[in-house]
């Protein structure tokens, strides 16, 4: 069983020998890759163009950069395989990983696989295995900092991390895309929301391991820019995804949510970039197509908004 591996690219050419040496070892699990380039000004098209590798490459070239949402849908549109794996630039992939991550994701129930990524500048220490979202509207990476070993199980996870996850395609038919408009951050929280509000799951697999550099393409960990399309997006994934009793019950968490992140920000000296960004999502709203609700899927809404109470009494044990 192949997959189309899908990688938004921006000035990466720094990247792409390590990515693609590491995928080559994968490569009687790989139908395609397909690189959408957003608009880069370095030699990326020349590194892709003057080498070779152990399978097809499908470049997609942008005029501008359109961001990670857009890109990965322009992969996931022409790609020809039934599971796709979005995978970052700036990574490099564990032999046999691909292979375990299809192993996992043929179950019916499930929408996603989530590779455990790693630290490359410590491989010991995990980037990322999976993202939390709770009540407060606040994301957070799953075992950040914490020892490999202590992630040795498959587990269910709330949502994976698209820099390193294989999405089952044709699901994508029935819950949409990544949202465009997002641009980039938090559209795959978005994306697991609606997967689970459909009744499907994303999952952890630790024998999956990728090796993540990290904050390669847009800098460091807060600046303007992040600041501002994160809380942005936030409010985007909480109008779009909870219908209007969610959104009153939640309320109260959401509202000190959204103000605890401002005053954290503002110590930060973003706090204006913040409420730009808050406000920007309150304008443009209607932007974002809603879920639709659906009485079939009552009973997700209640799974859902227990894992949100689940992922918020966890976050305040710590």
């Amino acid at each position: 069983m192949k997959v189309s591996v899908v990688t938004p690219n921006y000035n990466g050419v720094k990247f792409l020998e390590n990515y693609f040496k590491s995928l080559n070892h994968d490569s009687e699990f790989i139908g395609e890759v397909i690189i959408i380039d957003n608009g880069s000004t370095d030699s990326s098209l020349d590194y892709i163009q003057n080498n070779s590798f152990n399978f097809p490459v499908v470049v997609i070239k942008n005029d501008e950069n359109l961001g990670f949402a857009p890109a990965v849908n322009q992969g996931i549109s022409k790609a020809k395989y039934d599971y796709v794996f979005s995978l970052n630039n700036d990574t490099e992939i564990q032999k046999d990983s691909i292979k375990s991550m299809v192993d996992l994701i043929r179950d019916e129930n499930v929408f996603s696989v989530q590779a455990k990524m790693l630290q490359a500048d410590n491989k010991k220490l995990i980037d990322d295995a999976g993202d939390e979202y709770n009540l407060l509207g606040w994301t957070k990476k799953i075992g950040e900092n914490q020892d490999s070993d202590n992630y040795s199980q498959v587990n269910e996870i709330f949502s994976s991390c698209a820099g390193a996850a294989l999405y089952k395609k044709c699901v994508f038919d029935e819950i949409g895309l990544f949202d465009d408009n997002y641009f980039a951050y938090m559209e795959d929280v978005d994306l697991a929301i609606r997967s689970q509000i459909y009744g499907y799951r994303n999952l952890l697999d630790p024998d999956a391991i990728v090796y993540h550099i990290g904050s390669a393409t847009s800098g460091s960990r807060y600046n303007e820019f992040k600041v501002k399309i994160a809380a942005r997006n936030n409010v985007w994934t909480v109008y779009k995804n909870l219908p209007i009793p969610l959104k009153i019950i939640n309320f109260i968490f959401l509202f000190f949510g959204f103000l605890i992140k401002y005053l954290f920000f503002l110590r930060k000296g973003f706090g204006p970039t913040y409420l730009k960004g808050l406000k920007e999502g309150l304008n443009t709203k209607s932007k974002v197509n809603k879920v639709n609700f659906k009485k079939s899927n009552l009973k997700n809404y209640f799974r859902l908004e227990y894992k949100l109470i689940i992922n918020t009494l966890k976050f305040l044990k710590k």
